[in-house]
């Protein structure tokens, strides 16, 4: 049996994380090394490598839970910017598809 990764071991309630928002197959929770006041990870609950292993009826479906946490959030009007990395030259660190999602900051328009 494969060794759990850090994001499964959160669903499972193994590792503690203050959490935003979730549902039978996503959950949003605080970033612990946050980069703005709002930092939240957007995962699905079941492993999923990265976008490039996303079908679209799963990415409909976490897109809508995403514009739940949005709302929850209260950033709709404000402005966010949500990433997802891919892979080690995208900066990938957790190998499980996560979107940041960080708000409540003047973010700057470039990445680099």
């Amino acid at each position: 049996m494969a060794q759990k990764g850090i994001f499964e071991k959160i669903v499972d309630r193994e590792i503690p994380a203050k959490i935003v928002l979730e549902n039978e197959e996503f959950m949003a929770f605080d970033d612990i090394a946050p980069k703005a006041p709002i930092h939240v990870l957007i995962i699905p609950k079941k492993l999923v490598k990265d976008f490039n292993y996303v079908n679209a009826e799963l990415m409909g479906k976490m897109s809508e839970f995403i514009l739940e946490v949005v709302d929850v959030l209260g950033v709709r009007e404000s402005g966010y910017r949500l990433i997802t990395n891919i892979g080690s030259d995208g900066g990938q660190e957790v190998p499980h598809l996560h979107f940041h999602l960080l708000a409540k900051r003047k973010l700057e328009p470039n990445f680099g």
